[in-house]
């Protein structure tokens, strides 16, 4: 099976994208998108071949201000093949999706034909506010940029009944399935244990009917990969896994794969 990992993060750059390309061969992972945490200039975003990338906004670190500037870099790296998209994350910076000052990005990935990832469900720690990661928040801007295609990163989770619903009511709305881990988890036990919270994701991605509107995803470093493919290898139905693994996020982010 072929596999496109459609979240991750890269710290430890040079390591890091040397020990991934030897494990994504040994998987079968075909190419992997980097969740940008980077600033906005034209020498950062250079990764080794076999990953693309989606800059970076709003993080605990940098302004949203989008000013020319800032917009002219963002321009400069959506203009480049290896540039899937923009991410924002909302819930670490405190704004929320429909703010004005996030739209100028949405028109620029409209332009570029790219996609806009948020951050949404729960954050990593008590820094981050709910309030603005919630995906009910991503409906407005999804009605008002319906050319554009919107990812909500790890499926809304907690939220599922309104990630669910904001997907079935926005036709441009996706949902990634990276992060419903933490590092390495024995499978068996877990499946037994959460069985309700496993029949809820099951529950309310049947709900939204259609599964080319999901796409694996690991939020590595945080979980270990291998690991993670089994696990969402057992959450997904057997005729879904190869659209959810490698078609979907092909397509949503372009990859021409």
């Amino acid at each position: 099976m072929k596999i496109i990992d459609a979240h991750l993060h890269i710290f430890d750059q040079g390591k890091t994208e040397r020990n991934l390309t030897k494990l994504y061969k040994k998987l079968g992972i075909e190419s992997g998108i980097v969740m940008g945490n980077q600033p906005l200039t034209l020498s950062a975003y250079h990764f080794s071949e076999g990953f693309h990338f989606c800059i970076g906004i709003g993080d605990f670190e940098r302004s949203l201000d989008p000013g020319e500037e800032t917009l002219a870099a963002a321009e400069a790296q959506l203009k480049r093949p290896e540039c899937a998209g923009i991410k924002i994350y909302t819930g670490y910076a405190p704004v929320y999706a429909s703010d004005d000052c996030l739209k100028p990005y949405y028109r620029l990935a409209g332009k570029y034909d790219k996609a806009v990832a948020f951050h949404t469900g729960m954050t990593a720690g008590s820094m981050g506010l709910l309030k603005y990661s919630h995906p009910l928040a991503v409906d407005e801007a999804a009605s008002e940029f319906p050319d554009v295609r919107f990812v909500l990163c790890h499926f809304g989770n907690p939220f599922l009944a309104e990630a669910a619903a904001v997907m079935e009511k926005n036709a441009n709305v996706f949902a990634d399935l990276s992060g419903l881990l933490d590092g390495y988890t024995e499978l068996d036990p877990y499946f037994e244990k959460q069985a309700g919270y496993v029949h809820m994701l099951r529950t309310w991605m049947d709900y939204v009917e259609d599964d080319t509107r999901f796409m694996f995803g690991t939020d590595y470093p945080a979980v270990d990969i291998e690991n993670y493919i089994e696990f969402i290898s057992r959450l997904v139905r057997p005729e879904s896994r190869e659209k959810i693994f490698f078609e979907n996020a092909s397509r949503i982010y372009r990859l021409g794969l």
